[in-house]
């Protein structure tokens, strides 16, 4: 409250404003004073926040295990092209997904079927390869949406 020439002014200010950059979300915090001067913060900016948090977490998470479910079900294909079967094509495909851990992004598994196509003779080119990882990806992404 504030007095002016003899006029009472009830004032809510918005006093701090912060805008850091989580996840790749800018998350607002607005701190208001309240009639008495306390500050708090807006708990709909906070709920807005941890919302979008959740979501990046999950949505993260998913697209870890498709990428995991693709290059497993990748490796079993490959397996299955170089005449591997049984227990050997599922220690080929855990290979497969090993080698996801080498870089970011897909290259490192494409390289490693790649090579070990060139190494058995397996005629597939280039965008063979590559377009039955962007089909298998599909499908792992189905399979894991189905599962949850």
């Amino acid at each position: 409250m504030f007095k002016l020439v003899g006029k009472t002014f009830k004032v809510n200010l918005v006093l701090k404003v912060e805008l850091p950059v989580r996840h790749g979300y800018l998350s607002g915090k607005i701190y208001q004073a309240d009639h008495q001067g306390d500050i708090q913060r807006m708990n709909t900016f906070d709920k807005r926040e941890e919302g979008f948090e959740r979501k990046f977490a999950h949505d993260e998470e998913l697209e870890f295990k498709a990428n995991a479910r693709r290059n497993k079900l990748l490796g079993l294909w490959a397996a299955d092209l170089m005449g591997i079967s049984g227990d050997e094509a599922e220690a080929y495909a855990k290979e497969v997904v090993k080698s996801d851990f080498e870089e970011a992004g897909d290259e490192d598994v494409f390289r490693k079927v790649r090579s070990d196509f060139d190494a058995k003779g397996v005629d597939q080119s280039d965008h063979q390869l590559r377009r039955m990882m962007e089909e298998l990806m599909a499908t792992a992404k189905e399979q894991i949406q189905s599962e949850a």
